[in-house]
């Protein structure tokens, strides 16, 4: 297997409080990741180091093969496909367009860069790819949710990268766009079978049938992690979260609701 990703004994402190703990994660091509824990568990923190943006206080951290801080973190940026739904645009911008700023690391279109030959070839593969014939010419501003988060997947695909990260990516979505938006991502999986993917999510119904690994994060550690059908259990989810909730596996997808717990009246 091809290693994409490897967190190894990895520590974060922030202003002297510990936020991760001996973190070990390892992701391979063609691995689909989904990280799931309360909220300050610390995902978002594996999240950046996944993306580059933060180094560890302790640890080691290798994406695509390259240790940060010995490495340029903008030629590995460049490499790493982000799905952010909170994308800042403010611009009138094309989806086609929103696409082309994938290759410039940029939210808006940079000042006098042109698109090539190679980029508008990719762009085209893209719009065939995730069925944006017509989306690539409507206006973001009047894209439903569901339409962002399939144009902001094509643009973090643009340079082809072999990581793609899923931040809380059905933020804001109704259940129509949210099943949509999973559909994507399932027949993305299955076009680019090398691609590696981490999700972060608080809802377990958030989560792509392609899932195929978890890790569950508890107090900046990490409290389960493996196969998604094994990590995935009303034990181990009860256990992270601190609260009894029951955990359903049917046809691909995952669903939790809370156990009952009846209090015992005395007379």
């Amino acid at each position: 297997m091809t290693e994409i990703l490897r967190l190894e004994h990895v520590d974060f402190i922030r202003s002297h409080r510990h936020i991760l703990s001996d973190i070990n994660f390892t992701v391979n091509a063609g691995e689909h990741w989904a990280l799931i824990g309360p909220n300050g568990a610390g995902k978002s923190t594996i999240m950046s180091m996944c993306g580059a943006v933060n180094h560890p206080s302790g640890g080691y951290v290798y994406v695509l093969g390259h240790r940060l801080g010995r490495v340029d973190i903008r030629f590995l940026r460049q490499k790493i496909g982000h799905v952010n739904p909170r994308h800042p645009l403010r611009s009138a911008l094309t989806g086609r367009q929103v696409m082309l700023t994938g290759l410039t690391g940029t939210t808006e279109l940079m000042v006098r860069w042109e698109s090539d030959v190679d980029a508008e070839s990719r762009a085209d593969e893209l719009v065939g790819l995730l069925g944006m014939h017509d989306l690539q010419h409507r206006n973001w501003e009047t894209m439903s949710q569901g339409e962002r988060g399939r144009t902001l997947i094509a643009r973090a695909l643009m340079s082809d990268p072999p990581l793609l990260l899923l931040d809380e990516p059905s933020t804001g979505l109704d259940v129509a766009a949210r099943e949509e938006f999973l559909a994507t991502v399932d027949e993305l999986h299955e076009l680019q079978p090398e691609l590696a993917t981490v999700l972060v999510t608080h809802h377990l119904e958030e989560l792509p049938e392609t899932t195929t690994h978890a890790m569950l994060i508890r107090d900046g550690r990490v409290h389960a992690s493996g196969a998604a059908t094994e990590v995935l259990t009303t034990e181990l989810v009860s256990e992270c979260f601190s609260y009894p909730i029951k955990i359903d596996h049917q046809d691909g997808r995952w669903q939790a609701r809370a156990m009952r717990v009846r209090s015992k009246v005395t007379a």
